[in-house]
């Protein structure tokens, strides 16, 4: 168990921290908790820069899924789906550095049907 964890970036969905003890990269992101070393999450960084959101959203455009990004895993028979959005703040988590704690709310944010009756 990591007791000297550091976070470094956050978004709504999630969080990714770091132990500096142990130099474990802990990724939290909706209902999925992720453990990197250096190597494993140099590696999914690289993953989600080269991931193609375009092709994949054609290419299940008939699916009934709405999440239609998949991301593999080691286990042969688990593979985790995304939305744009989902990916989108997975990439900030990974490539955006700077302060995001006093950020102001943005609309994209906000995760609410509204219902004009």
């Amino acid at each position: 168990m990591c007791h000297n964890i550091k976070t470094i970036s956050k978004v709504s969905s999630g969080e990714l921290s770091i132990c500096k003890d142990c130099k474990i990269y802990h990724l939290e992101f909706n209902n999925i908790c992720f453990e990197f070393n250096e190597e494993q999450y140099i590696k999914f960084k690289n993953y989600l820069l080269n991931i193609e959101a375009d092709y994949w959203e054609i290419k299940y455009a008939h699916s009934k899924v709405k999440r239609k990004i998949p991301i593999p895993s080691l286990q042969p028979n688990l593979v985790l789906m995304f939305n744009r959005q989902e990916i989108a703040e997975l990439k900030t988590l990974f490539f955006n550095t700077k302060d995001v704690f006093n950020s102001s709310i943005n609309l994209d944010d906000i995760n609410y049907t509204l219902i004009l009756n």
